[in-house]
């Protein structure tokens, strides 16, 4: 009896592999935990990454009072805004995520502010107004590329944060709330710069151990299109940096496995199934 010949990918001998992100292999689904629904992350830092970051984060509030109330005393407590609290997380905790950059902290809260302001005396109603406020503070930050989550909280304040702000009108935007800022990250230049890895902003970090550089790095890694298209292709926020991004790639491609070095792969490269078990 003749065997009826194979179709497909068997009858050539090839397997192809499709290479979703720079050039590996999409990871398996990971098995549901309460852990994953709940999002506890699972990458613990050091005990001196942790002190470091609360120590900044304190004393750059205690800085950013002092510094507001000798500057101009007369404001009291409206010279800091309680949104700041919820800044120095971020330029503490993740000095170099996106979030934490200059230009979201700055514009975040400014386009917040201005937000929250006009939805004060274009909408009589404080909950609508409110609501209103924190609703189109979030689509200008997108928009203008700059999501910072405080800025929501700042917007709210515009609003709801009594008689005393609502009477500022619009100079609540420039004081306190972008003097605010604007000292914030001065502080988180400053503060972070006393230690290599924690440069802030990202573009002056360094990483504490940098990977050492091999003519291959330059020829798997993704191009800057590659990683934009990778990115977009998710439809959603990423709080990543591109040059961390570049950098897990090259460490995942050099990684020690079994089988095929998927950091080799191109994508749409085919592989005959003999030479990848042979590998």
């Amino acid at each position: 009896m003749q065997n009826v010949p194979k179709r497909g990918p068997e009858a050539s001998g090839t397997i192809t592999r499709k290479i979703i992100v720079f050039g590996l292999n999409p990871p398996r689904m990971p098995k549901l935990t309460l852990h994953k629904w709940l999002g506890i992350e699972l990458i613990e830092v050091s005990v001196s990454e942790k002190v470091v970051a609360s120590l900044g984060g304190g004393l750059s509030i205690l800085a950013l009072i002092i510094f507001s109330r000798w500057a101009l005393p007369e404001a009291g407590a409206m010279a800091v805004i309680t949104s700041m609290g919820a800044s120095a997380v971020l330029l503490f905790a993740a000095p170099h995520g996106q979030l934490s950059q200059p230009w979201p902290v700055i514009a975040g809260h400014g386009f917040s502010a201005v937000i929250g302001v006009a939805c004060v005396h274009l909408i009589s109603q404080p909950i609508i107004a409110a609501a209103c406020a924190v609703g189109l503070a979030i689509g200008a930050m997108h928009q203008f590329k700059c999501i910072h989550p405080p800025g929501g909280a700042t917007a709210f304040t515009a609003v709801m944060g009594g008689d005393a702000i609502r009477s500022l009108g619009f100079k609540f935007v420039f004081f306190p709330v972008l003097a605010n800022a604007l000292l914030m990250v001065f502080l988180a230049i400053i503060i972070n710069s006393f230690f290599k890895w924690r440069r802030y902003p990202a573009i002056l970090n360094s990483p504490a151990r940098p990977l050492r550089m091999v003519a291959d790095d330059f020829l798997d890694s993704p191009t800057h299109e590659e990683v934009v298209a990778a990115i977009r292709s998710l439809d959603s926020f990423v709080d990543v940096d591109e040059e961390d991004l570049l950098r897990l790639t090259k460490l995942l491609a050099r990684r020690p496995g079994k089988g095929v070095n998927t950091g080799r792969l191109v994508r749409g490269e085919k592989l005959s199934a003999g030479a990848s078990q042979a590998r």
